[in-house]
């Protein structure tokens, strides 16, 4: 029956689980930690005699081998072995799984955050809600802790969390007459000038590859496609904010005002590189990667707030961001949280991260924004404080939003209805549907209580 307790009802329920496969691995609950000794994979475990412990840490993010040297230079109790991975479902998430199930897992790994649920689920990542001090808390922007607490349990802590905003070129805004757009309704108006003064341009991408964006769109209006109330995953991926955001969109591609193609992609490349996209919206850590990709528009570029549905009641949804966890597998969640707490909060350790290249991440911990605005270069951006205008956005992150349990699979299945929609096959709004009734054998398969609001 919808809304009955089953044996993985929520995270909640399960955070006990993945601790019967930790405290073997800890010797009873962390008894080996405090006596010293070695664990069962062969790492040294610490002990309060000062004995050496190495951790081990997986990561897809540049720079992360940049940082674990700063850190080990300046530790002599903790070591960190690090291992760089791949990134994306298939590269780094699968072979985690792998060594999670082999028992093998490393003692700290790197998640995005959509899928933190997932991998808490699963039992690959330790309850650590104990472990998350006040202190660390203080630290951290309280929008980006709230994405990976689950019924008040901790999964993992964030390093980043990205605001969606607007990447606009100032020279064909300029050229069009147009100002930035305060609302959705004055971006479509922009978008009509656009394409009834030029036959190739357009003023911005839907892009069929685009779940998380969509996501983002929905959150900012006002969005839940998940929650756990009444002790159940409840689903709702069409309701009301995001049929309002599919039918706007929707709009837009019918009536030929934004292009409608996959922008992971060449074809995105050579749209964005001649020109022929005025806006782009994503994350703040985009404004770094656009420097790298294309350092010949330079000065071309501006970034702003995204549109509002009502400017009286700001909000923004995030796109991109990861979080680190601590593993079921880890023999030391002590230290494995001391070097993650460094890694996430110590200016020595954004440092570190920012000297492997250019980077515009908008950090979780606020006390960071100054070194990274100190490290940026605005000479790309026209000299605008890029980072003043994160920090903006990311208080106006709206809070509540909750990933769920499986946005791998959800994501394909929205990807593979966009893509459809593109060629005339379908709708937006159809492969969100889709992808909520593809969601929830997934979920009923995890043993999870599961609603559907149907609409």
């Amino acid at each position: 029956m919808p809304g009955r307790q089953s044996r993985r009802s929520v995270l909640a329920t399960i955070a006990a689980l993945p601790l019967t496969g930790a405290l073997s691995a800890c010797g009873g609950g962390g008894g080996d930690t405090r006596s010293g000794g070695t664990s069962s994979t062969g790492r040294t475990v610490s002990s309060r005699t000062g004995r050496k412990t190495r951790i081990t840490f997986w990561s897809a993010l540049r720079g992360s081998q940049e940082v674990v040297d700063a850190f080990n230079r300046g530790h002599d109790t903790i070591q960190v072995d690090f291992q760089q991975i791949p990134g994306g479902a298939q590269g780094g998430y699968a072979k985690l799984s792998n060594a999670a199930r082999a028992g093998n897992a490393p003692d700290i790994a790197t998640l995005e955050y959509p899928q933190v649920p997932g991998f808490a689920i699963d039992g690959v990542c330790r309850d650590i809600t104990d472990l998350v001090g006040d202190g660390l808390r203080a630290k951290l922007l309280p929008q980006a802790l709230g994405l990976t607490t689950f019924e008040k349990r901790v999964f993992s802590v964030p390093l980043d969390v990205e605001p969606m905003v607007l990447h606009y070129r100032t020279d064909l805004f300029e050229r069009y007459g147009l100002t930035v757009p305060r609302t959705w309704d004055d971006f479509e108006d922009a978008a009509r000038t656009v394409r009834d003064k030029s036959d190739d341009r357009r003023m911005a991408l839907f892009p069929t590859d685009g779940d998380n964006h969509v996501a983002a769109y929905a959150w900012q209006a006002g969005a839940q496609w998940f929650d756990t109330a009444g002790g159940a995953w409840n689903v709702s991926l069409a309701d009301a904010p995001t049929r309002r955001v599919a039918a706007y969109w929707q709009r837009l591609t019918d009536e030929d005002l934004v292009f409608m193609n996959a922008v992971e992609s060449r074809h995105s490349d050579v749209q964005i590189g001649n020109g022929l996209v005025l806006s782009r919206f994503s994350g703040a850590w985009d404004a770094g990667a656009q420097m790298k990709a294309r350092p010949g528009q330079k000065g071309q570029w501006a970034i702003a707030p995204s549109p509002q549905w009502d400017p009286a009641d700001p909000g923004v949804g995030t796109h991109g961001g990861s979080t680190f966890a601590v593993t079921r597998d880890c023999a030391d969640p002590e230290a494995a949280m001391e070097f993650i707490e460094w890694q996430i909060s110590h200016p020595d350790a954004l440092r570190a991260r920012l000297s492997s290249g250019a980077s515009s991440q908008y950090p979780a911990a606020p006390d960071l924004v100054d070194v990274g605005r100190k490290a940026f270069d605005r000479s790309y951006y026209g000299g605008q404080d890029i980072y003043t205008l994160f920090e903006q956005e990311a208080h106006k992150i709206r809070p509540g939003w909750v990933w769920g349990p499986r946005m791998t699979a959800t994501g394909r299945i929205m990807k593979d209805g966009l893509a459809r929609a593109s060629g005339g096959q379908g709708s937006i709004l159809g492969a969100i549907r889709a992808a909520q009734e593809g969601t929830m054998p997934d979920l009923k398969a995890l043993g999870l209580s599961t609603t559907q609001r149907s609409t």
